[in-house]
């Protein structure tokens, strides 16, 4: 089984997660501080959610992350990626699609993430 958790846009992987790799301390704090500031509440679309539980979290964190990703913000989407990873320790792949500005986000449980393979081609 693998602990690799991995972020993909349109079926191409943005980012990849190791959970064998231990978290440092500043990294710890860093989550909950995250927790913290959405225990005060999150905007999920137009609806605001006061104490939010761990799937609204997930919904909220999904989100930033693909406008990090969109934007380009590494340090982010690595945090926010981070932020899943630890937090749902089931989660298996974050499955992005965005087609015409259209995004859907799937968090997925139940299929292990395999490794990509450049594959060459000759003439």
């Amino acid at each position: 089984m693998s602990n690799i958790m991995a972020v993909l846009l349109n079926g191409i992987a943005q980012l990849e997660y190791d959970r064998d790799k231990p978290l440092p301390d500043h990294q710890v704090l860093y989550l909950d501080k995250m927790d913290s500031k959405m225990n005060d509440g999150i905007l999920i679309g137009d609806m605001e959610i006061t104490n939010p539980d761990i799937n609204q979290r997930a919904q909220f964190v999904a989100a930033n992350l693909v406008h990090a990703i969109k934007d380009n913000n590494e340090s982010v989407a690595a945090s926010m990626c981070t932020y899943l990873a630890n937090r749902l320790p089931d989660l298996k792949q974050v499955r992005i699609e965005d087609v015409n500005e259209e995004v859907t986000i799937d968090l997925v449980f139940d299929e292990e993430y395999k490794k990509q393979v450049a594959v060459q081609f000759t003439h």
